[in-house]
């Protein structure tokens, strides 16, 4: 209830103030698990990819433990659908957590860069996102944000098409992979959102 509220609410804003314009809505998948990965650029890119997919297909978010410590934040993200990932190590706890998601046909959304940053194309990417995705034998869906800094201008969202583990790409079945395979697979899904962010220049 309350998700589809805020779902509601901030899409009029972001539809109203940001102009929001979103492509590639085809190539969500109406069901299934999905690991969905973006670049990351600002606060409000979580609020943004949330609000650009159908309100039937939450995204329940990877967030770092400290947020859910701030005082309202902490218990909005919380019933939002995200859940707490502690930084410097594997959170068993948030790979469990993600992984009962999965395996219950919802969409796991992070961020692979791990952290915003400022500077022009992506930084190295975790390979958080790859090992979920591997291990649950679900797709990757890459998602590209344009223009999500700031309270104003026009942002855009588009969505690639999914991406599946030893699809041809890495050449390793799911559920197999090693460090070196995860760091292939990596490669590719950002590549992926690299291209469709070069896509709409």
């Amino acid at each position: 209830m309350f998700y589809r509220f805020a779902w509601t609410l901030c899409r009029a804003v972001l539809i109203t103030i940001r102009r929001m314009e979103v492509r590639g809505l085809e190539n969500v998948p109406g069901q299934g698990g999905l690991v969905l990965v973006s670049n990351h650029k600002s606060y409000w890119d979580p609020v943004i990819v949330g609000c650009a997919l159908p309100k039937s297909r939450q995204v329940f978010f990877m967030a770092k433990a400290d947020l859910f410590k701030i005082p309202l934040l902490g218990t909005i993200i919380d019933k939002l659908g995200a859940f707490p990932v502690k930084r410097g190590g594997a959170d068993r706890s948030a790979i469990r957590t993600a992984l009962n998601y999965l395996a219950g046909g919802e969409i796991v959304g992070i961020f692979p860069e791990g952290t915003r940053h400022k500077a022009e194309g992506m930084l190295e990417p975790h390979l958080g996102a790859a090992m979920l995705a591997t291990r649950a034998g679900v797709p990757v869906l890459p998602v590209a944000l344009i223009g999500s800094r700031g309270l104003f201008g026009k942002v855009k969202v588009i969505i690639g098409p999914p991406v599946v583990f030893g699809g041809g790409e890495t050449g390793t079945k799911a559920g197999k992979a090693g460090r070196s395979d995860l760091a292939g697979f990596s490669s590719v899904i950002m590549d992926r959102v690299a291209e469709l962010m070069i896509s709409e220049r």
